[in-house]
C-alpha cells in the first residue's frame, strides 16, 4: 500500500541542523554543500562532488544548500546557451548556428515545447534576448507555395506529429511576457493568426467545443494513454486533451488582446471562443467523483471520462483561472503525491516502464507550485519547495526527471527499469528550479512585483536564527524579514518598502481558509485494461455480457447492468468500451468498438453515397500510411473531406491519417446531410512536412526530400448516428 505523505514537519528535518542547513537526507542518501573562498560552492551528491561559480544572482539564508542550489541552476542555465544546435535527424547531425538554450545535455537541440514552458517558467525575465531566438527557431514560413505567414512548428511525434499532437500554441504561453520588442511582437501576431486558423479548421471539434489532440508533453502514448494505442495514434488525434485546451484557451486570450491593440475586429470573435471554451473545459474535464480535472476524455463519437489525471495539465488550468476557485482548491488538494512529490501522473500503469509513468518532473513541480501559490495552498507550496531541493541536491544536477518514490536518477526493474531517458541541466527543469527560488520563496513575479507565500513549516531552515533573507538578482536585492511569531501556514507581506534597489519585505502570519484534506492514495496502480466488448446480435438486438467488476460505457455514457446488457437496433451507429473498476481505482478504457450500421464505399478519391432520409453522419477513411513510425515524423497525411449534395452548399471538415501498422481508420468527421445523393472527395491539406523549418530533416520522410501528405485511401466508412451523440456525455 502506498500512504499520501503529510508533510507536516519543517524541512529543516531533512536539512539536518538548522545551524548551517548544509545537509540534505532524504531515502537514505545524503547531500551537502560548502561554501568556497570564490563565493562560490562546493556540492556534495552521493554520486559525485560540483564546483559551483560565483553566480550573478545570488541568495543569502541559513541554509547552504540552499544558496548553493540556486548558483547550480544559474550555472546550468549557462552551460545550456549555446551558438549551435545539433540533432542526427536534422542537418545530417551538422551544426546549426543559433544563439538559442539547447534542452538540456544529451539534447542539444531546440524542441517547441521545451523551450516554451522553460521561457514561460523563469528565461524570458533572465535572458530574453536569447530566449526570443530560441523561439523564433521555431517559427516558420511555409514551403508549400500557397500557405502565406508564419506558423509555429509542431516538432515531430506520435503518428507524423500535427495535429495528432496539437500542443504547438504553447508557443505563445512563452511569447507573450516578450511583446515589448516590436519586431517580435509582430512576428507572434503573425504566428498567433496563422496558427489558431489552422487549428480551428483541422483540431476544433465545434459539437464538442474543444480542441482535439494529445496531452502536452506527455508524448510517449502507452505510458499514459491505454497499452492499445501503441500501433494506432488515431484515437489520440480524435480525443480531448485538458492540458492542450488549456494551451489554446491562453492562445485565444492572447490574441484577443493583440487584436484589440490593433485595433483588429476578429478580437470579440477570439474572446467569444475563449469564454466558450473555458465553459466546455469545465463541463467536460471535471470528474466529480474523484474531484479532479481529467487529463482527457473520449472522442466525439464516445465522449467517456478516463481515469487519468495528470499535474501539469491540472496546473495550467488553475493560472489559467479557467476552473472555479472551490474545483480548483479541491482537485490541487486531490491530487496526490508521494515520498518524493507530486508524481506528473496519476494512477500508474503496472506494465509500463518508468518515465512519464511512476515520475517526478521538475518543470511540472514548479508550475504546481505555482499554482498551489495561486490558490494559497500551503502544503503543496512545501511539498513542490523539497522535491525541487531534493532531486537537484541528491543528482547533482536539474535532472529531466525522477522515480517518483525514491528521486532517483535511474531504478532497476528489469524491463520496468527507468527513468527509461534522463539528462542531466535539462533546461525546463533548470527553469524550474530558478523559478522556485525567485518565486516560490522570494516571491518576487517578472515583472519586479513581490508577494512572498511562504510556508512557515520553512522557516527554520531558510531563517535559522537570521532575522531576515535575501536575494540579490543583480540589480535589485530582496529583502524577507522574518516575523515573531509563526503562526498559521502562511507567511505573506505585511508591508513593503522599496528604497533605491532595496525592496524590504515584513513578513507576517496569513489566516489561510481551511484546506481541503487530502485524498489518500490507497493504491498506486490503475487496475488492468479491459479487454473490447464482444456484442453477439440476434434479429434486432445486439447482447453485450459485462464481466464481473466492468463496466460497460455506450455512446460515452455508463450503463447500469449486470451480466448482460441488450441494445435494439435503431438505425444508428452506437459505440461500447469497457473499464474495470477495482475498490476507488478505475481502469483505462478498452479499445472502443461500434455496433449499427455503416456503409463501406470502396476507392480512394471520390465516392457517391445517397441517404434515405435527412440525417447525420460519421465518416471516415480507410487507408494506410506507411510514411513512417508510430512514435514521429512529420507525415500525418491531413485532408480535406467534402461533400457535396444535391442543391446544397458543400461541406468540408478535416480528416487525419496518421501513420500506421496497416490498414486502419482515420479520424472521423460528422456531416448532417439531406436526403438524396451527396458525393464525397478528398482535398489536400496541411501537415508539419509542409514548414520550410522540416527542409533539413533527414530523419524520416517529408523533410529534405520535399513535402509529402499521403496516404494510401482503400474506402470510405459512412454511419448514420443519433443527432445528440455527441453531447450525450
Amino acid at each position: 500500500m502506498l500512504k499520501m505523505i503529510c508533510l507536516t514537519a519543517a524541512l529543516g528535518l531533512a536539512l539536518g541542523s538548522t545551524a548551517t542547513a548544509a545537509d540534505l537526507t532524504f531515502d537514505g542518501r545524503t547531500a551537502r554543500a560548502s561554501a568556497a573562498a570564490d563565493g562560490g560552492f562546493q556540492l556534495h551528491a552521493p554520486a559525485h562532488d560540483v564546483a559551483i561559480a560565483a553566480q550573478p544572482m545570488r541568495s543569502h539564508t541559513q541554509s547552504t544548500l540552499f544558496d548553493a542550489l540556486f548558483a547550480l541552476a544559474q550555472q546550468e542555465m549557462d552551460a545550456d546557451r549555446v551558438d549551435a544546435i545539433r540533432d542526427p535527424a536534422f542537418n545530417q547531425g551538422n551544426p546549426v548556428p543559433c544563439d538559442c538554450f539547447q534542452t538540456g545535455e544529451r539534447w542539444p537541440y531546440v524542441w517547441t515545447r521545451d523551450v516554451s514552458f522553460a521561457a514561460d517558467l523563469a528565461l524570458s525575465r533572465l535572458d530574453p534576448v536569447r530566449t526570443r531566438q530560441s523561439l523564433l527557431f521555431k517559427l516558420s514560413a511555409a514551403r508549400d507555395g500557397h500557405t502565406p505567414g508564419l506558423l509555429v512548428a509542431q516538432d515531430t511525434g506520435s503518428g507524423g506529429s500535427w495535429p495528432i499532437s496539437s500542443d504547438r500554441v504553447v508557443w505563445f504561453l512563452a511569447a507573450r511576457t516578450l511583446l515589448d520588442d516590436p519586431s517580435f511582437a509582430d512576428q507572434v501576431w503573425q504566428a498567433l493568426q496563422g496558427t489558431l486558423a489552422q487549428d480551428r479548421a483541422a483540431v476544433f471539434d465545434a459539437r464538442i467545443g474543444l480542441y482535439r489532440g494529445e496531452t502536452s508533453f506527455l508524448d510517449w502514448r502507452e505510458q499514459t494513454y491505454p497499452a492499445w494505442t501503441r500501433q494506432d495514434v488515431r484515437f489520440i488525434g480524435d480525443s480531448f486533451a485538458l492540458s492542450t485546451n488549456v494551451l489554446h484557451y491562453q492562445a485565444l486570450r492572447l490574441a484577443a488582446r493583440l487584436a484589440g491593440e490593433r485595433g483588429d475586429a476578429r478580437a470579440a470573435q477570439y474572446a467569444g471562443w475563449a469564454d466558450a471554451l473555458a465553459v466546455q473545459i469545465n463541463a467536460r474535464f471535471w470528474r466529480e467523483d474523484a474531484g479532479l480535472y481529467m487529463s482527457y476524455i473520449g472522442e466525439a463519437a464516445h465522449p467517456v471520462p478516463y481515469a487519468k489525471y495528470d499535474l501539469l495539465a491540472l496546473s495550467l488550468g488553475v493560472l489559467a483561472e479557467v476552473f472555479p476557485t472551490d474545483r480548483a482548491r479541491r482537485a490541487l488538494a486531490n491530487y496526490p503525491a508521494v515520498e518524493g512529490g507530486s508524481p506528473v501522473v496519476w494512477p500508474q500503469e503496472a506494465q509500463q516502464p518508468i518515465y512519464h509513468n511512476r515520475a517526478v518532473w521538475p518543470f511540472v513541480s514548479a508550475y504546481s507550485l505555482r499554482a498551489a501559490r495561486h490558490l494559497d495552498d500551503a502544503t503543496r507550496i512545501q511539498r513542490e519547495i523539497e522535491s525541487l531541493m531534493r532531486g537537484s541536491a541528491l543528482a547533482g544536477s536539474n535532472m529531466e526527471n525522477y522515480e517518483m518514490r525514491h528521486l532517483a536518477v535511474h531504478v532497476d526493474e528489469g524491463a520496468l527499469s527507468g527513468p527509461v531517458v534522463n539528462s542531466p541541466r535539462q533546461l525546463w527543469s533548470v527553469a524550474g528550479y530558478l523559478s522556485m527560488v525567485l518565486e516560490g520563496v522570494f516571491g518576487v513575479e517578472a515583472d519586479g512585483s513581490v508577494a512572498p507565500k511562504l510556508p512557515t513549516a520553512l522557516v527554520p531552515p531558510l531563517f535559522g536564527t537570521r532575522g531576515s533573507i535575501a536575494l540579490d538578482d543583480g540589480k535589485t536585492r530582496y529583502i524577507l524579514k522574518r516575523p515573531r511569531t509563526l503562526e498559521g501556514q502562511l507567511l505573506v507581506a505585511r508591508t513593503i518598502v522599496r528604497k533605491g534597489n532595496t525592496v524590504t519585505v515584513q513578513l507576517m502570519a496569513q489566516p489561510t481558509p481551511a484546506e481541503p484534506a487530502p485524498a489518500s492514495a490507497s493504491a498506486l496502480y490503475a487496475p488492468p485494461t479491459p479487454a473490447v466488448p464482444t456484442p453477439s446480435r440476434r434479429g434486432t438486438t445486439w447482447s453485450i455480457p459485462i464481466p464481473a467488476h466492468h463496466v460497460l460505457w455506450l455512446d460515452g455514457g455508463d450503463v447500469t447492468a449486470s451480466g448482460t446488457f441488450s441494445l435494439r437496433d435503431d438505425g444508428h451507429q452506437h459505440c461500447l468500451s469497457f473499464t474495470r473498476r477495482d475498490g476507488a481505482l478505475e481502469s483505462l478504457h478498452s479499445p472502443m468498438t461500434c455496433v449499427g450500421p455503416q456503409q463501406h464505399l470502396a476507392g480512394a478519391a471520390q465516392w457517391t453515397w445517397t441517404a434515405a432520409a435527412p440525417g447525420r453522419v460519421r465518416v471516415r477513411l480507410r487507408y494506410d500510411n506507411p510514411n513512417g513510425p508510430i512514435n514521429t515524423g512529420v507525415t500525418a497525411a491531413v485532408k480535406q473531406l467534402v461533400v457535396q449534395c444535391t442543391d446544397q452548399p458543400a461541406q468540408r471538415a478535416s480528416v487525419v491519417m496518421p501513420h500506421s501498422v496497416g490498414p486502419q481508420d482515420s479520424t472521423a468527421a460528422v456531416f448532417d446531410l439531406p436526403e438524396g445523393r451527396c458525393r464525397f472527395s478528398l482535398e489536400d491539406g496541411f501537415n508539419m512536412s509542409a514548414l520550410a523549418h522540416f527542409s533539413t530533416y533527414n530523419g524520416g520522410k517529408g523533410g529534405r526530400e520535399g513535402v509529402l501528405n499521403q496516404a494510401n485511401v482503400s474506402a470510405l466508412l459512412v454511419a448514420p448516428i443519433a443527432a445528440a451523440a455527441e453531447s450525450s456525455r
